[in-house]
């Protein structure tokens, strides 16, 4: 029996997936070295970053997404649209979380109103309004629409989250990666952190590729298609019979 070939993707995903995150996990725990200033949290930073990664890739594909609905208004593209909403807002309440515990130690408190922090958390809320406004009314079409554009103009967000840092006076440490200028960082570090985002962006993938076809499943059953008229059956007429 010859497998499906969305079938064989998805294993291809999850052996690329958990082979580079069991990698990623050797590279940032037992080769890359301590942070001489941070010490041990700083290792959060090889879940944080990745983490922080794709959530602003799952956005960028939000916005495409959107405007290739806009103009072509066809559902495929506001199902992908919406599965990668979901892992994005996923990704950026993860980040803010792990961003939390690693300030902890570093900072001395939990959550500081620094423009770093209070601009992803504008994001968080934003993209949970593009999910949001999704059920409003029964019209499926109507809320697509409505997404479409809080998704579009949501991503204006992304970058003034990401160079907040070169922006604005800020506690947070200047961006990992996608900086003109970088922090300075160890290669053993570099290469655990650059595995590790490789390992979320697979496994994101495979996320967003399942969460396609439950999506497809849910549109199906709300509207299904219209089944084909049957043809009617040609009427026979029997010759009367001679008394």
């Amino acid at each position: 029996m010859r497998t499906h070939p969305s079938r064989t993707a998805d294993r291809l995903l999850v052996v690329a997936a958990a082979g580079t995150g069991l990698a990623a996990a050797v590279l940032a725990l037992l080769v890359a070295p301590t942070d001489a200033v941070q010490g041990q949290p700083q290792r959060l930073m090889y879940v944080h970053v990745p983490a922080a990664w794709l959530a602003y890739l799952c956005f960028a594909v939000v916005l495409l997404a959107s405007i290739a609905y806009l103009l072509r208004r066809d559902l495929r593209w506001d199902r992908v649209a919406q599965a990668a909403a979901e892992l994005g807002v996923g990704m950026t309440a993860l980040a803010i979380a792990l961003g939390s515990v690693w300030g902890r130690p570093v900072w001395g408190v939990w959550w500081v109103w620094d423009p770093r922090l209070v601009t992803t958390a504008v994001l968080l809320l934003v993209y949970l309004g593009h999910l949001s406004v999704r059920g409003l009314g029964d019209d499926r079409a109507a809320g697509a629409r409505r997404a479409a554009a809080v998704g579009i103009i949501g991503f204006v967000n992304v970058p003034i989250v990401h160079f907040s840092v070169v922006w604005w006076r800020t506690l947070h440490q200047p961006a990992s990666v996608l900086s003109p200028d970088p922090a300075p960082m160890d290669p053993r570090m570099a290469a655990a952190l650059g595995v590790a985002v490789l390992a979320f962006t697979l496994a994101g993938a495979l996320v967003v590729r399942r969460r396609l076809r439950v999506l497809a499943a849910l549109d199906a059953d709300h509207h299904p298609f219209p089944a084909p008229p049957v043809a009617a059956e040609p009427l026979v007429v029997l010759p009367r019979s001679r008394p």
